[in-house]
């Protein structure tokens, strides 16, 4: 059964999409911590991050370099932190997540409520960025 994840790739479910080359696809986390934070996954469904290729995992951390530069440009911040836990969708994924102190990544803060306006606006200003 294909993840939520691939679903989003395959256009089933819609997205806010960032970014996207013929291995990996960027997309808005639709329960941010802040305004920006972005998910970066492989187009290959792989539950573990670690599973995938040596090459493939380098390639995913440069695809996430070039969104997370986008991102620093479109919404100004100290760093675009990285995390990766990938407990709640057996989908390997980065998160990127513009921040300006090392609490901004706390996963355990209260998540944004965006309207669809938003979610299209922040959408859009990463994706000229790049």
């Amino acid at each position: 059964m294909a993840t939520i994840f691939s679903r989003i790739i395959a256009g089933e479910i819609p997205c806010y999409k960032v970014a996207e080359n013929e291995k990996f696809f960027a997309f808005l986390d639709i329960n941010p911590l802040v305004k920006g934070h972005t998910l970066v996954v492989p187009k290959q469904e792989v539950d573990y991050i670690f599973d995938l290729s040596d090459e493939d995992l380098a390639a995913m951390h440069v695809f996430a370099k070039q969104v997370a530069y986008a991102i620093k440009k479109a919404f100004p911040c100290q760093k675009v932190g990285e995390a990766v836990i990938g407990l709640e969708v057996p989908h390997a994924h980065i998160h990127l997540i513009p921040i300006q102190k090392e609490s901004d990544m706390l996963f355990s803060n209260p998540k944004l409520k965006l309207s669809d306006e938003e979610f299209k606006s922040i959408a859009q200003a990463i994706n000229s960025s790049l």
